[in-house]
């Protein structure tokens, strides 16, 4: 709120004023409370009436003060501000008449203004103010009576502001209050110890918990992966101040239906205290979207677009290949880019199936004819290739956790030692089943899924072909 001038502004009094210039009703004689020489005991202490015209220069808000026949006592410096009268200007004028108000609506306006002296509470009221220099400016006022030591009443203060300003000040706080209850993102604010303060309803279902029960406690506690890209990016903004764009990030969140990755878009934003001279940080305020789906969808439109255009490079490159096999393999090298770490080609053989192709088992490879010729696959019942032949389907197996069980798992099926996930697709044309295709991936990498089955039927419906095709050539050279 704004101020008076600390000489002059409370010593001028009203006709029905004690003589220590307070609001009406009240005394600020140094001497009635504390006694010659200001506050008992505190030697070079303010009088009454020096700490209350500082308290009224100190407001933010511009305050008037009238006695109970309506003269002005009181005039702070906010006032003196927005009309432009000052303190010995308005003192001692009868109302606002002539000079703050037009005279047409002077009656009412004092009306409106000294029947709070007898009313209980605030009163609310909307004001066109006169300025010095002519100009109107359309006010909001709060004013409230005054009663003296009796009991009776004894004035009215009344604090004023602009009218756009109150509004910006409104605006302002209906937008915090509607960010941190209905808003369509997530909203946190993190004090500069990284804990949160404040949650709104779609950061708590989003973090997994009671917007209470988050409040306080470590981010650590709640995000299990991706913790500390998170909690560096706060680190700089409270350093630096806010990003100039939206920053996202993948983080995998502890549940009680378990642990779930999420892609979080966020934006940051650092608190200052406003109260301050100097900018004071009081923490970051974490604005979020979950974009988990159109990441996900967003990735997956870019892998298919990415195998579609291995599929085209490949059958591009095996059309030139004179020998079929040659263009089987070929195939396979375009495949495995980005989708498995090895391959293996097991062909029907009688009731056996011999291994005729596949990528190095120690190392990355290409795909190539298996050396000496193809040899018999010692796979024992129930084995994933076999029964991709018996389904004439798909089988996609993984090994348990941990790597010994991994290495246990691949070697027992006769499958590079770093294997932890299997997908095999049968070899079928014309009608045959000519063998199986198996693709596999090491452990630091995810188990196959639907969308890569289809992929790998796809694939497998090439290699098939040139297989017969090289068979058929076989045959016929025979």
């Amino acid at each position: 709120m704004g101020a008076s001038r600390s000489s002059g502004t409370t010593d001028e009094l009203g006709p029905d004023e004690d003589s220590g210039g307070g609001p009406p009703g009240c005394s600020t004689d140094p001497g009635a409370s504390a006694g010659e020489g200001g506050i008992p005991g505190v030697p070079g202490a303010p009088d009454g009436s020096e700490l209350l015209a500082a308290l009224l220069d100190g407001m933010d808000a511009a305050l008037c003060a009238f006695d109970a026949a309506g003269t002005v006592t009181h005039w702070n410096r906010e006032a003196e501000r927005i009309l432009g009268w000052s303190a010995q200007e308005a003192v001692g004028r009868a109302g606002f008449a002539g000079w703050a108000v037009r005279r047409a609506d002077a009656d009412e306006v004092r009306a409106r203004l000294m029947s709070a002296m007898d009313a209980p509470g605030r009163q609310v009221h909307e004001f066109a103010l006169l300025r010095k220099d002519g100009g109107r400016v359309l006010v909001r006022t709060q004013s409230a009576g005054v009663r003296g030591a009796d009991g009776k009443p004894a004035g009215v203060y009344c604090a004023f502001s602009e009218v756009h300003a109150q509004i910006d000040l409104e605006r302002a706080i209906a937008l915090s209050e509607a960010l941190l209850e209905d808003a369509s993102w997530g909203v946190v604010l993190v004090d500069v110890d990284l804990r949160p303060t404040v949650v709104n309803a779609y950061a708590s279902r989003a973090l997994g918990g009671g917007r209470t029960r988050l409040l306080g406690r470590p981010l650590g506690e709640l995000v299990v992966q991706g913790v500390e890209e998170l909690e560096a990016a706060l680190h700089h903004v409270l350093a630096e101040g806010a990003p100039s764009a939206p920053a996202e990030l993948w983080v995998t969140l502890r549940t009680a239906e378990g642990e779930r990755r999420r892609c979080w878009r966020s934006g940051f934003l650092r608190l200052a205290s406003p109260l301050t001279e100097e900018p004071v940080p009081l923490g970051v305020g974490w604005l979020f979207r979950d974009v988990t789906a159109a990441k996900l969808a967003e990735q997956e439109a870019d892998r298919l677009r990415f195998r579609a255009s291995q599929l085209h490079r490949a059958a591009r490159t095996a059309s030139e290949c004179e020998d079929p096999m040659e263009a089987a393999t070929s195939l396979l090298d375009f495949a495995l880019a980005g989708f498995a770490d090895h391959v293996l080609v097991d062909l029907v053989a009688g009731e056996r199936l011999v291994r005729t192709a596949a990528t190095p088992f120690d190392a990355p490879g290409p795909c190539l004819p298996v050396a000496g010729g193809s040899i018999p696959a010692r796979y024992g019942p129930g084995h994933p290739a076999l029964q991709s032949v018996e389904r004439t389907g798909t089988v996609r197996t993984s090994a348990g956790a941990g790597e010994a069980a991994a290495t246990a798992w691949a070697t027992e099926r006769r499958w590079p030692r770093d294997a932890a996930h299997a997908l095999c697709a049968v070899l079928r044309s014309r009608g045959r089943t000519l063998g199986v295709l198996t693709f596999l991936r090491a452990a630091n990498r995810a188990a196959f899924e639907r969308p890569d089955t289809a992929y790998a039927e796809t694939v497998a419906a090439r290699v098939a072909g040139a297989v017969d095709l090289a068979q058929v050539t076989r045959a016929a050279g025979g």
